[in-house]
């Protein structure tokens, strides 16, 4: 049985410590495949080295969160990376990429405007996109109506409505730690209920850990934090797996095949490493 993580941000300082035995821990749980975002230019080297490295995969963008401190000319440097690297297999999309309406203070112009170059990028380069959709779904389905490209909506936690245009515009949508949270209700019935070839699992980590690795209201106080890893994928995955009546094997096969779907080059990907 074989699990594919669609985002993982295996650079991130986190992972500095123990980054390889962290993905040998991913591979000993059944994770053959991870696809690794870029968040700004700064890690668009490491992110390529890394995927290179471990035989993974990655994406170049840059994300909301990013988008206040980044520059104009950062945008002219992610296209000369996406002409450079378009002809490498382990770039699988563009990402990450979208819009964060819940942090407040942010730029929401420069992020919308980075946000429509980078989906023309896509187009231009012929790429899917890893979207960041948070309490902004209707501003990116704005976008996306214009821009045709395809993609993963990652950690989605939309509408039902919302949920359905992103579907019904071709893309996937990522479910991972939250999921796994019993209180996250509209979450969980979006997993139960979206068509089967919708879903993608991912991770997000160090982030969005499962509830058993999230801590107590008094670690968080004293500033400990929960590191996710993608090892946790099959784990979380049972969630999935309960919640629609599925087995483990039909878990992954299904949630395989529409990773290859939503990241055509990760098919090949897998070809070539069968």
């Amino acid at each position: 049985m074989s699990w594919i993580d669609t985002h993982c941000h295996l650079d991130a300082p986190e992972f500095d410590t123990d980054r390889d035995a962290v993905v040998q821990r991913a591979r000993d749980a059944g994770v053959s495949q991870i696809v690794l975002p870029a968040v700004a230019v700064f890690d668009f080297d490491s992110v390529r080295s890394l995927a290179h490295g471990h035989r993974f995969a990655y994406a170049l963008g840059i994300h909301p969160l990013c988008v206040d401190d980044a520059k104009e000319v950062d945008l002219a440097t992610l296209r000369t990376a996406l002409q450079i690297n378009h002809g490498d297999p382990r770039l699988v999309a563009v990402g990450e990429i979208g819009l964060d309406h819940f942090v407040p203070g942010l730029d929401r112009a420069k992020q919308e405007r980075f946000y429509a170059v980078q989906l023309e990028l896509a187009l231009e380069f012929e790429l899917p996109v890893i979207v960041h959709v948070r309490r902004s779904a209707d501003t990116l389905l704005k976008h996306l109506r214009r821009t045709p490209v395809r993609g993963i909506a990652h950690a989605f936690n939309g509408s039902e409505q919302q949920a359905q245009i992103f579907i019904g515009l071709g893309f996937k949508l990522g479910f991972g730690g939250a999921m796994t949270f019993d209180r996250a209700l509209q979450i969980r019935r979006l997993a139960e209920s979206v068509p089967d070839d919708a879903i993608v699992l991912e991770t997000d980590a160090p982030d969005i850990p499962p509830h058993w690795l999230y801590r107590t209201a008094e670690q968080r106080a004293a500033g400990q934090r929960a590191r996710n890893e993608p090892a946790e994928l099959p784990r979380i995955a049972q969630t999935l797996a309960a919640l629609r009546g599925w087995t483990a094997e039909h878990t992954a096969r299904i949630c395989a095949a529409n990773a290859h779907a939503a990241l055509p080059r990760l098919a090949r990907l897998t070809a070539l490493a069968d």
